[in-house]
């Protein structure tokens, strides 16, 4: 066993996929001098996806400043590729990564979505990749449609204001007078559906403000708007796998604008030709920053475990975490996995305790592939002290 891909997702907040990659390749060389290995760093419509895409079908990064969450400017990245296609992370424009202060999901806004939409529009791109992990929103993306031109109007026919506080009064919808004109396709990291009990709101709804007094205002406002949007576009979407992604901005985007949902990581195995790289490997080493019961829903590391066990190919996730639920990937094709660190105290401990700790781990499970293959350990002595040094040098 001489062969391996790496193929993790990003650790979110702390390591890129291309990182966690090199850090992993390190260990590697260092104790299995021989290893043949190739990197093919993954997303799933989160974190890291534009510069996936970007690694993979080549392109140039760009940026525009746009309304972000909490309705003030903010830099938003996003990828035009060699074929034409733009990228984008709506995160970029509407991620938790973009607050300055404390969440708010009745007013927090995806109009710089749209913003971004338009740039788009005028630039003549015809298709773009629209991915929705991360968000700070539960607007069910009323706030991207109002930019593009889409009007909300409550019983009096007076214009209702494109915040998930007034989900509750929009009655009708007035379309723009143009068309966007482009096809959109919808990368998900979930498969969560709009409303009820695993909808956008009970599910990701905590992590973005909302609290015991706000999660019914803002449930019954998005089941409410769900019912507007059935019947001005005839498509029954409040339980559609996906459309709850990103405080439901997947359902405004496939109802309002015909974007197609998808997984995005089958979206990033098929463009990255994965299968191809599987033929020609004999272990995949995956991971992500928290394995747990939610990475089962439709996250990188499933999608890749579950192409691994298609390929008859033994597939371990070496991660930073293991939390609640994490052995429920057993029954998706994981082989085996792998804990960097037990859990941090807060957030400034796990940045700078990550990369040091995920090195060590990733030289632990090095070592044990240099034991079953025989190779002598001693390789691997200085590998074992740059990592202790370089943790010396962040803490001096």
């Amino acid at each position: 066993m001489n062969r391996f891909l790496l193929a993790p997702n990003s650790f979110k907040g702390t390591l890129s996929a291309v990182e966690v990659c090199d850090i992993l390749e390190a260990a590697l060389l260092c104790h299995i001098p021989d290893a043949s290995i190739e990197k093919q760093p993954m997303a799933d419509g989160g974190d890291g996806m534009t510069d996936v895409l970007l690694r993979i079908i080549g392109g140039q990064k760009c940026s525009a400043v746009v309304t972000g969450p909490e309705g003030i400017p903010v830099i938003a990245e996003y990828a035009v590729l060699t074929d034409g296609s733009a990228v984008l992370e709506m995160a970029e424009a509407a991620g938790m990564k973009k607050m300055t202060g404390a969440a708010n999901p009745l007013y927090t806004t995806t109009a710089g979505v749209g913003e971004l939409l338009l740039l788009f529009k005028a630039s003549g791109i015809k298709h773009v990749i629209l991915g929705l992990g991360g968000s700070a929103t539960n607007d069910t993306g009323i706030g991207m449609a109002y930019a593009l031109g889409w009007r909300f109007l409550g019983t009096d026919d007076h214009q209702v204001e494109p915040f998930a506080a007034h989900l509750g009064r929009i009655e009708r919808i007035i379309p723009p007078e143009s068309s966007l004109g482009m096809d959109i396709t919808v990368a998900c990291d979930v498969c969560a559906p709009l409303c009820g009990d695993s909808g956008a709101t009970a599910i990701f709804g905590p992590q973005k403000g909302v609290t015991d007094n706000l999660y019914p205002i803002l449930e019954e406002g998005i089941c409410h708007f769900a019912d507007v949007l059935a019947g001005w576009s005839g498509m029954d979407i409040a339980l559609v796998p996906g459309a709850g992604a990103a405080g439901g901005l997947g359902a405004a985007v496939m109802a309002l604008l015909g974007g197609r949902l998808v997984s995005g990581i089958e979206l990033v195995l098929r463009m990255s030709r994965f299968d191809q790289l599987l033929a020609k490997t004999d272990m995949v080493l995956t991971g992500e920053g928290c394995l747990d019961g939610q990475s089962a829903q439709d996250k990188a590391t499933v999608g890749i475990a579950r192409a691994a066990r298609n390929a008859d190919i033994p597939c371990v996730a070496l991660c930073g975490t293991l939390g609640d639920g994490a052995e429920r990937m057993y029954h998706q094709g994981l082989t085996a996995m792998f804990a960097a660190s037990g859990t941090y105290t807060n957030d400034i401990e796990m940045r700078e305790r990550c990369r040091a700790d995920y090195a060590r781990l990733a030289d632990a499970f090095a070592r044990l592939m240099a034991g079953i293959k025989g190779v002598d350990h001693r390789h691997g002595e200085n590998y074992s002290k740059g990592v202790e040094q370089n943790e010396d040098d962040h803490h001096s």
